[in-house]
């Protein structure tokens, strides 16, 4: 039992560690609350969690690293996650040039791509979290190499559910408090005047980051 529990802190502890560290994940959390509001962010972040479950469920069921150990299949998930990326990162600069075109716009017209764009995202936040972080082909990785490490093969069942359920309860309060103080009054208030950075940078990121995924494989 105490062999578990030093397991369970020990994965926990590396878990929030590699969350808080900059990357597609944060990104996602980070231009969408601080352009969409608190509820757009916070559904973002269960997406983002829900496929950190899968992705730690799939590891401690050895499925990911039966995909992992398959040339093909490995290509295949990285195609699909570097693409994804892609048009991540080329949606984001779009967005970021129409927001220049929308100033010489009639207050009008630009209220309404607002609300437009806003419910777009509520719909689409829980499924765009999700799929940003299944897709991505280095999750898979750091997930078969965390939980085939920390994880021993006999811990119990119950251990090993509980591990599951850490990651996923970890990664969606973090994400979800991420999203809630990027959207206080004050900071959403320079959130919104900074969007357009927010969302070049953003941009850059997802577009640098998809575009060394499909270079890795044509290598």
């Amino acid at each position: 039992m105490i062999n578990e529990m030093t397991t369970l802190a020990t994965l926990v502890t590396v878990h929030i560690v590699a969350l808080m560290s900059p990357g597609p994940d944060f990104a996602l959390v980070v231009q969408n609350a601080g352009r969409y509001g608190r509820q757009t962010g916070i559904m973002i972040a269960l997406g983002l969690s829900l496929g950190i479950l899968l992705h730690s469920i799939l590891s401690l069921t050895g499925a990911s690293l039966l995909i992992h150990q398959h040339p093909m299949l490995f290509t295949l998930l990285q195609a699909a996650g570097g693409s994804y990326l892609l048009w991540l990162g080329i949606g984001a600069l779009k967005g970021t040039w129409q927001h220049y075109q929308q100033r010489y716009q009639p207050a009008e017209q630009q209220t309404a791509k607002q609300d437009k764009q806003v419910l777009a995202n509520r719909k689409q936040a829980l499924a765009k979290g999700f799929t940003t972080n299944i897709l991505n082909p280095k999750a898979l990785v750091f997930f078969i190499s965390l939980l085939s490490t920390l994880v021993p093969a006999s811990m119990s069942l119950g251990g090993k559910a509980t591990a599951i359920g850490l990651l996923w309860g970890t990664s969606f309060l973090w994400f979800a408090l991420l999203a809630w103080l990027l959207t206080g009054a004050r900071l959403q208030q320079k959130l919104q005047r900074w969007t357009p950075w927010i969302d070049a940078t953003c941009g850059a990121l997802f577009t640098l980051i998809g575009s060394l995924i499909l270079i890795s494989i044509i290598a």
